[in-house]
């Protein structure tokens, strides 16, 4: 009964995720003249909070400071707001003494009228108005006949209009500013209160969402709190340098109204990607408009050029990072997504509001797609990867994904991080059976070649005299024979491959390992083999059981050998790990090669100039064979 009503409570469950999206979606689109000046009041507030903390330094409280700051920044909008209309004003009014430099560069641009291209423009263009034409011809006829035919005297209708109150006629005075204004009114008030209740609603939030997590609705608000201030102070202070740069140059250069062109510049630099492409595309029609030649359009080009290089290679990585935390597609698509709800002002505040959504995905379980989908980090790991590529059968990606890692984090971490978690990986499936016997093998031999090839190379390394420098430690190394044993599979064999290479990169020429066979054709070898230590490789959680068995068999019939023990990647710990194997079992216990051959160098150190203990039997016979 629970088997069949489970994917009917998933599929309730999926439904009433969508609708909530949906009905969320809505509520931002309908209720925008709320949520808009809601949410430019919090990124304002986030932007003004340290000029805030900075001016409370001086033991002024909070409300005084506030008002300095939100007057200090009214004054600001209002001069630039105010210069930025007046040249705005100014253009339209020289419009008509721009006409005969466009037309002329227009002119000079245009194809030659007797092309056949545009020859053939024309006709089509021709065409299509004798065929809009015809039918209104038709309908202009049909009119007249029911005039004709209908002699009724037509019905007076007057349409009178009702008193306007005071705040209706001061709409009609302002025009288009009226919504402007009251949005900028809406922003400060909301912006004031967040600033001086900014304890109080951050309490309320961690009230509203710390139910039984506290901790988690703490560390996103102080990480939120933090990045968002801290990026969007930077970024303000960035474009805002940006903009008096181009405006200063543009003015050097003679274009008019540069005001104007460095404040467009600064404000849209805000919306990413195209922002800064709008912005030069205007002082560049002007100086078109305004100038004969070419000359000024060609150096604000420049201008634009050396700037946005400098500042979006230079100075912003140098400032805060190179990125974001934002994918390149999810910053395209978040602003597509603002805009459509918001219009210009979603545009600009696209990325603030994604870099919040992506913190709640971080902090969120059930919106942790959220992450996944508008962050950069890389959806899956490396070790994840390398297993996808080789599940796909794509041997090259999978071997390019190992190379980069070697080259990034070297060979140990290559093994432990991400060879052996795909090994882990693949074994869990081929105990559920959700593997076939080809996918296996093929996993398998690829990850042996791979072993293979690091080998070859790094012995080709090391054969090299400058390369080949010996310490204290790896001379002790050299004295010891190490035996590592697989427990029950080849990905056993596998780890126990890698740590025989390891050991014998770090010094120890006498590490070997053995191939997978029974326990005890293992011990004879091992007794063949004389070792000092015997590390015995299993891949947990499967391979628990028959290692504590293996070392047991070891510690009777070799009191006297050092065995160490490798769960590899047991998510436990070191104590964990020891608790399972059981007390008296082992000389040591450890989760990653860099461990084990930690434990072997101080085995090394220990025994000195014997290659084991006194009372230990001679094994002068050599390994048969790995």
């Amino acid at each position: 009964m629970h088997s069949a009503t489970l994917p009917n409570s998933a599929v309730a469950s999926k439904s009433t995720f969508v609708i909530a999206i949906g009905v969320t979606i809505a509520l931002l689109y309908f209720g925008r003249q709320i949520f808009i000046p809601l949410a430019l009041a919090l990124v304002l507030s986030f932007l003004l909070t340290p000029l805030v903390a900075t001016i409370q330094k001086i033991h002024l409280g909070r409300v005084p400071a506030v008002l300095i700051v939100l007057l200090f920044s009214f004054a600001v909008t209002v001069t630039v707001g105010w210069g930025v209309s007046s040249q705005i004003l100014e253009i339209t009014s020289h419009l008509r003494d721009y006409k005969t430099n466009i037309e002329e560069k227009i002119q000079s641009l245009h194809a030659r009228k007797n092309a056949p291209i545009m020859q053939a423009t024309a006709t089509v263009q021709e065409l299509n108005k004798e065929l809009a034409a015809a039918p209104a011809v038709t309908a202009e006829a049909a009119k007249n006949r029911d005039q004709g035919a209908h002699t009724a005297r037509p019905i007076p209708v007057q349409v009178t209009t009702p008193p306007s109150n005071f705040l209706q006629d001061l709409r009609t005075v302002m025009g288009p500013l009226a919504g402007s204004l009251e949005t900028a009114a809406l922003v400060i008030v909301f912006a004031g209160f967040m600033l001086v209740n900014r304890e109080d609603l951050r309490n309320r939030m961690i009230r509203l969402g710390g139910q039984g997590q506290l901790h988690v609705v703490t560390q996103a608000l102080e990480e939120a709190s933090d990045r968002l201030s801290r990026y969007l102070l930077l970024q303000f202070l960035v474009n805002c340098c940006y903009g008096c740069l181009f405006g200063v140059g543009l003015y050097l250069i003679d274009l008019p109204h540069a005001l104007l062109w460095g404040a467009l510049a600064a404000l849209l630099r805000f919306v990413p990607y195209v922002g800064t492409w709008i912005a030069t595309a205007f002082p560049v029609t002007m100086a078109l408009a305004v100038f004969p030649g070419w000359k000024q359009a060609l150096l604000t080009l420049a201008l634009f050029a050396l700037l946005e290089l400098t500042v979006a290679n230079v100075i912003e990585p140098w400032l805060y990072g190179s990125h974001t935390g934002i994918s390149s597609l999810a910053i395209l698509v978040a602003a597509v997504f603002w805009a459509s709800l918001w219009g210009p002002v979603g545009l600009i505040l696209s990325t603030p509001l994604t870099l919040c959504l992506i913190l709640v995905g971080r902090y969120v379980p059930q919106m942790s797609f959220l992450e996944i989908l508008l962050g950069d980090a890389p959806a899956l790991n490396p070790d994840e990867l390398f297993y996808q590529r080789l599940l796909a059968m794509d041997q090259d990606e999978a071997t390019n994904i190992a190379e980069a890692h070697l080259h990034d984090k070297g060979l140990t971490s290559l093994y432990d991080s991400v060879l052996i978690p795909a090994l882990r990986l693949a074994e869990e499936d081929r105990h559920t059976d959700a593997l076939s016997e080809r996918t296996v093998e093929f996993i398998s031999q690829s990850t042996r070649e791979l072993i293979e090839d690091l080998g070859d190379r790094s012995a080709a390394q090391k054969s090299q005299p400058d390369d080949r420098i010996e310490n204290a430690q790896d001379s002790e190394l050299a004295r010891i024979n190490v035996i590592c044993i697989p427990t029950r599979d080849e990905a056993d064999e596998l780890v126990a491959m890698m740590l025989a290479q390891l050991l014998r990169q770090a010094g120890c020429a006498g590490a070997r390992y053995l191939t997978l066979d029974t326990a005890e054709h293992m011990l004879d070898r091992v007794k063949e083999g004389a070792p000092t230590v015997v590390c015995v490789s299993a891949l947990p959680p499967f391979a628990v059981g028959l290692a504590r068995s293996l070392c047991r068999r070891l510690g009777t019939r070799f009191p006297d050998l050092n065995v160490v023990v490798g769960l590899w990647g047991f998510s436990g710990g070191i104590a964990k790990a020891q608790e399972r194997i059981g007390p008296g079992c082992t000389d040591a216990v450890c989760t990653s090669l860099s461990e084990a051959i930690q434990q072997v160098r101080e085995f090394a150190g220990s025994s000195g100039n014997e290659t084991r203990k006194s009372d230990a039997p001679d094994y002068t016979a050599p390994l048969a064979s790995d």
